[in-house]
Protein backbone atom coordinates (compact mmCIF):
# COMPACT_ATOMS: atom_id res chain seq x y z
CA UNK A 1 0.00 0.00 0.00
CA UNK A 2 1.66 3.66 -1.16
CA UNK A 3 0.43 5.61 1.87
CA UNK A 4 1.35 8.81 -0.10
CA UNK A 5 -1.05 7.91 -2.95
CA UNK A 6 -3.45 10.28 -3.65
CA UNK A 7 -7.76 9.53 -3.77
CA UNK A 8 -10.16 11.43 -5.81
CA UNK A 9 -13.48 9.68 -4.77
CA UNK A 10 -15.50 13.51 -4.24
CA UNK A 11 -17.22 15.30 -6.71
CA UNK A 12 -16.29 18.63 -5.26
CA UNK A 13 -12.70 17.71 -6.07
CA UNK A 14 -11.30 18.29 -9.56
CA UNK A 15 -7.54 18.15 -8.91
CA UNK A 16 -4.72 17.20 -5.96
CA UNK A 17 -4.25 20.44 -5.11
CA UNK A 18 -4.23 21.88 -1.38
CA UNK A 19 -7.86 23.14 -1.52
CA UNK A 20 -9.63 21.34 -4.40
CA UNK A 21 -12.47 20.30 -1.85
CA UNK A 22 -12.97 23.91 0.01
CA UNK A 23 -16.84 23.16 1.14
CA UNK A 24 -15.33 19.56 2.27
CA UNK A 25 -12.70 21.02 4.04
CA UNK A 26 -14.24 23.69 5.68
CA UNK A 27 -17.50 22.29 6.85
CA UNK A 28 -15.04 19.73 9.38
CA UNK A 29 -15.11 22.75 11.38
CA UNK A 30 -19.00 21.17 12.00
CA UNK A 31 -16.97 18.61 14.20
CA UNK A 32 -14.22 20.95 15.73
CA UNK A 33 -17.32 22.69 16.65
CA UNK A 34 -19.71 19.87 18.37
CA UNK A 35 -16.48 18.59 20.25
CA UNK A 36 -15.79 21.79 22.20
CA UNK A 37 -19.24 22.03 22.72
CA UNK A 38 -19.86 18.52 24.27
CA UNK A 39 -16.26 18.58 25.74
CA UNK A 40 -17.34 21.58 27.88
CA UNK A 41 -20.81 19.95 28.65
CA UNK A 42 -19.54 16.65 29.78
CA UNK A 43 -17.56 18.11 32.65
CA UNK A 44 -17.50 15.23 35.47
CA UNK A 45 -18.25 12.20 32.80
CA UNK A 46 -15.39 10.48 31.59
CA UNK A 47 -16.15 8.91 29.03
CA UNK A 48 -18.30 11.88 27.90
CA UNK A 49 -15.26 13.89 27.57
CA UNK A 50 -12.76 10.93 25.97
CA UNK A 51 -15.65 10.51 23.32
CA UNK A 52 -15.66 14.34 22.48
CA UNK A 53 -11.82 14.17 22.08
CA UNK A 54 -12.51 11.35 19.53
CA UNK A 55 -14.88 13.65 18.17
CA UNK A 56 -12.14 16.65 17.73
CA UNK A 57 -9.77 14.04 16.30
CA UNK A 58 -12.69 12.99 13.65
CA UNK A 59 -12.35 16.70 12.30
CA UNK A 60 -8.65 16.77 12.40
CA UNK A 61 -8.66 13.58 10.23
CA UNK A 62 -11.08 14.49 8.14
CA UNK A 63 -9.96 18.06 7.21
CA UNK A 64 -6.98 16.43 5.99
CA UNK A 65 -8.48 13.85 3.90
CA UNK A 66 -10.18 16.58 2.28
CA UNK A 67 -7.20 18.34 1.96
CA UNK A 68 -4.57 16.33 1.06
CA UNK A 69 -6.35 13.66 -0.60
CA UNK A 70 -3.86 10.70 0.48
CA UNK A 71 -4.04 6.90 1.66
CA UNK A 72 -2.61 7.73 4.98
CA UNK A 73 -4.73 11.23 5.55
CA UNK A 74 -7.75 8.85 4.94
CA UNK A 75 -6.47 6.57 7.83
CA UNK A 76 -6.85 9.77 9.76
CA UNK A 77 -10.41 10.09 8.55
CA UNK A 78 -11.47 6.43 9.22
CA UNK A 79 -10.00 5.43 12.21
CA UNK A 80 -11.20 7.87 14.62
CA UNK A 81 -14.55 7.15 13.33
CA UNK A 82 -13.84 3.47 14.73
CA UNK A 83 -13.08 4.39 17.44
CA UNK A 84 -16.13 6.86 18.47
CA UNK A 85 -17.64 3.53 17.68
CA UNK A 86 -16.19 0.90 20.11
CA UNK A 87 -15.96 3.71 22.51
CA UNK A 88 -19.36 4.57 22.93
CA UNK A 89 -20.32 0.97 22.46
CA UNK A 90 -17.91 0.22 25.16
CA UNK A 91 -19.81 3.16 27.25
CA UNK A 92 -23.06 1.61 26.77
CA UNK A 93 -22.34 -2.27 27.54
CA UNK A 94 -20.14 -1.16 30.79
CA UNK A 95 -22.39 2.41 32.13
CA UNK A 96 -25.92 1.64 31.31
CA UNK A 97 -26.16 -2.21 30.95
CA UNK A 98 -23.92 -2.32 33.89
CA UNK A 99 -21.40 -4.72 32.82
CA UNK A 100 -18.10 -5.49 33.98
CA UNK A 101 -15.09 -3.84 32.52
CA UNK A 102 -14.55 -7.29 30.59
CA UNK A 103 -17.17 -8.09 29.55
CA UNK A 104 -18.04 -4.62 27.80
CA UNK A 105 -14.60 -4.67 25.83
CA UNK A 106 -16.11 -8.19 24.65
CA UNK A 107 -19.03 -7.17 23.55
CA UNK A 108 -17.76 -4.28 22.39
CA UNK A 109 -14.90 -6.12 20.01
CA UNK A 110 -17.76 -7.98 18.62
CA UNK A 111 -19.01 -5.07 16.22
CA UNK A 112 -16.07 -5.97 14.38
CA UNK A 113 -17.35 -9.03 13.36
CA UNK A 114 -20.80 -7.93 12.80
CA UNK A 115 -19.84 -4.97 10.48
CA UNK A 116 -17.43 -7.03 8.68
CA UNK A 117 -20.85 -9.45 8.03
CA UNK A 118 -23.40 -6.38 7.10
CA UNK A 119 -20.28 -4.48 5.26
CA UNK A 120 -20.32 -7.87 3.28
CA UNK A 121 -23.89 -8.31 2.64
CA UNK A 122 -24.32 -4.89 1.60
CA UNK A 123 -21.28 -4.44 -0.85
CA UNK A 124 -23.10 -5.59 -3.89
CA UNK A 125 -26.57 -3.44 -3.20
CA UNK A 126 -27.17 -0.93 -5.17
CA UNK A 127 -26.72 2.33 -3.52
CA UNK A 128 -25.52 0.96 0.30
CA UNK A 129 -22.48 -0.53 -1.42
CA UNK A 130 -21.37 3.30 -1.68
CA UNK A 131 -21.05 3.21 2.30
CA UNK A 132 -21.95 0.03 3.35
CA UNK A 133 -19.36 0.32 6.39
CA UNK A 134 -21.56 3.06 8.07
CA UNK A 135 -24.80 1.24 7.53
CA UNK A 136 -23.78 -0.84 9.90
CA UNK A 137 -24.21 1.76 12.70
CA UNK A 138 -28.05 2.65 12.20
CA UNK A 139 -29.12 -0.53 11.80
CA UNK A 140 -27.32 -1.34 15.31
CA UNK A 141 -28.95 1.51 17.04
CA UNK A 142 -32.14 -0.08 15.95
CA UNK A 143 -31.25 -3.37 16.99
CA UNK A 144 -30.03 -1.96 20.75
CA UNK A 145 -33.16 0.09 20.82
CA UNK A 146 -35.62 -2.77 20.38
CA UNK A 147 -33.30 -4.58 23.05
CA UNK A 148 -33.69 -1.80 25.51
CA UNK A 149 -36.65 0.12 24.89
CA UNK A 150 -38.45 -0.98 28.20
CA UNK A 151 -35.20 -0.51 30.26
CA UNK A 152 -34.54 2.77 29.27
CA UNK A 153 -37.19 4.17 27.04
CA UNK A 154 -35.39 8.28 26.94
CA UNK A 155 -32.23 6.78 26.06
CA UNK A 156 -34.00 4.53 22.99
CA UNK A 157 -35.68 7.73 21.76
CA UNK A 158 -32.60 9.38 21.66
CA UNK A 159 -30.76 6.39 19.95
CA UNK A 160 -33.96 6.66 17.15
CA UNK A 161 -33.32 10.31 16.77
CA UNK A 162 -29.46 9.47 15.92
CA UNK A 163 -30.25 6.72 13.66
CA UNK A 164 -32.84 9.03 11.61
CA UNK A 165 -29.61 11.95 11.38
CA UNK A 166 -27.12 9.34 10.46
CA UNK A 167 -29.65 8.01 8.10
CA UNK A 168 -30.31 11.26 6.45
CA UNK A 169 -26.02 11.83 6.49
CA UNK A 170 -25.01 8.42 4.92
CA UNK A 171 -27.71 9.22 2.17
CA UNK A 172 -25.99 12.64 1.76
CA UNK A 173 -22.97 10.94 1.50
CA UNK A 174 -24.37 7.92 -0.71
CA UNK A 175 -25.73 9.98 -3.43
CA UNK A 176 -22.09 12.45 -3.69
CA UNK A 177 -21.22 11.26 -6.85
CA UNK A 178 -24.48 10.55 -8.22
CA UNK A 179 -25.65 13.89 -8.02
CA UNK A 180 -22.86 15.85 -9.27
CA UNK A 181 -23.66 16.99 -12.78
CA UNK A 182 -27.08 18.84 -10.96
CA UNK A 183 -25.18 19.77 -7.80
CA UNK A 184 -21.35 20.11 -8.47
CA UNK A 185 -20.00 20.95 -5.01
CA UNK A 186 -21.78 17.48 -4.05
CA UNK A 187 -23.49 16.18 -1.01
CA UNK A 188 -20.44 15.14 0.91
CA UNK A 189 -21.00 18.70 3.49
CA UNK A 190 -23.86 17.43 4.47
CA UNK A 191 -21.96 14.01 5.98
CA UNK A 192 -19.87 16.25 7.43
CA UNK A 193 -23.09 19.04 8.88
CA UNK A 194 -25.41 16.21 9.59
CA UNK A 195 -22.64 13.86 11.31
CA UNK A 196 -21.61 16.16 13.53
CA UNK A 197 -25.08 17.13 15.07
CA UNK A 198 -25.52 13.06 15.03
CA UNK A 199 -22.11 12.35 17.18
CA UNK A 200 -22.63 15.88 19.31
CA UNK A 201 -26.15 14.15 20.20
CA UNK A 202 -24.62 10.53 20.70
CA UNK A 203 -22.28 11.90 23.47
CA UNK A 204 -25.25 14.05 24.99
CA UNK A 205 -28.23 11.41 25.29
CA UNK A 206 -25.21 9.22 27.15
CA UNK A 207 -24.11 12.39 28.79
CA UNK A 208 -27.46 12.82 30.19
CA UNK A 209 -28.45 8.91 31.00
CA UNK A 210 -25.25 9.48 33.27
CA UNK A 211 -26.00 12.18 35.07
CA UNK A 212 -29.68 11.29 35.25
CA UNK A 213 -28.68 7.85 36.89
CA UNK A 214 -26.12 9.43 39.27
CA UNK A 215 -29.49 12.21 40.52
CA UNK A 216 -31.52 8.57 41.14
CA UNK A 217 -28.51 7.27 43.00
CA UNK A 218 -28.15 4.25 40.60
Amino acid sequence: MNLAEQIDGYCERLDFSFWAEPVNAVTNLAFIVAAVIMWRRSAGVPLARALAAVLFAIGIGSFLFHTLATVWAAMTDTVPILGFILLYLFAVHRDVLGWPGWAAGLATAGFLPYAAGITFLLSDVPFFAVSSFYWTVPILLVIYGAVLRRRFPVLVRGFAVGAAILTLSITARSLDETLCAAFPVGTHLFWHLLNAVMLGWMIEIYRRHMLEGRAAGR
